[in-house]
């Protein structure tokens, strides 16, 4: 082995995910625009991966899973190549914590003084009181809404309260009942979902393509999702559209997608429509 081999498999180690991802993708002698078309990640994801930046792509599931993709790709092992991307995150987010701190361990000049923890202590308290007795106060008995119609207004127009009630109550436009069928429709290519049960058992997890649907077991305990483009996915409950989780490409993790979740979440913005034939 000359001196500049055995220079070059010592520095090897020191490489991080991105750098050997590019090396390997070099010596196979393709391009990212050929790496983008086998693995149908977008060119920029690629870019930022071979570049380190992993922060810039929308989630740490995203990172995580194009890097190990990749890493098949160009025959390196996907598996260290993971570990390797999630000790960068790691290192970089600590890094950040501390430059954002300010301050190392065992920095004592850095502390609150004595005299200010205990003023943040006693202003906490009094908070926490406060809070206590708003909520007394509001919810405490007695505090209920008053009646639509008063016993004078009963008595004007001769018919019992409750019959009056009856009649102004609304009949025709009940709202739906918190089951139905949950279905998810892609509507763009290469959409991200994990599809799962309360407790991790995972229901589907894949790129969606435009227009492919999912309709969530009827059966699934506490039904979530993970995706970084709830923009780009229609829902129906029985046929009848719902609003979408988020209308900007934001990271949602954890996010309940079971028909009462929904349909609570809809209330705030408006009632289901029918979805059009």
């Amino acid at each position: 082995m000359t001196n500049d081999q055995q220079n070059a498999a010592e520095e090897l180690p020191l490489l991080g995910a991105g750098d050997r991802l590019r090396l390997a993708r070099e010596e196979k002698g393709v391009d990212l625009d050929h790496v983008s078309a086998e693995t149908r990640i977008p060119l920029r994801h690629l870019q930022a991966i071979e570049a380190g930046d992993f922060e810039s792509l929308p989630s740490r599931t995203y990172a995580i899973g194009f890097s190990r993709t990749y890493a098949r790709e160009v025959g390196l092992d996907d598996a260290a190549i993971a570990d390797l991307v999630r000790e960068e995150m790691a290192e970089r987010h600590s890094n950040r914590v501390v430059m954002a701190g300010g301050m190392e361990p065992g920095d004592s000049t850095k502390l609150p003084s004595a005299g200010l923890a205990w003023f943040g202590a006693f202003a906490a308290l009094l908070l926490a009181v406060g809070v206590v007795a708003f909520f007394s106060t509001y919810f405490g008995a007695g505090t209920g809404p008053a009646p639509l119609i008063s016993g004078n207004d009963a008595a004007a127009t001769g018919e019992p309260p409750e019959q009056l009630a009856t009649a102004s109550g609304p009949t025709a436009n009940a709202a739906p009942s918190g089951t139905g069928q949950v279905v998810f429709t892609a509507l763009e290519d290469g959409i991200w979902v994990r599809f799962y049960e309360d407790g991790g058992d995972r229901l589907l997890e894949k790129q969606m393509a435009n227009g492919e649907r999912f309709e969530v077991p009827s059966d699934a305990t506490e039904p979530r999702i993970n995706t970084g483009r709830p923009d780009a996915l229609a829902i129906t409950i029985d046929g009848r559209s719902v609003p979408k989780l988020s209308d900007e490409p934001v990271t949602l993790g954890d996010t309940p997608i079971s028909a009462a979740a929904l349909l609570a979440r809809a209330d705030a913005t408006g009632p289901v429509t029918p979805t059009p034939d």
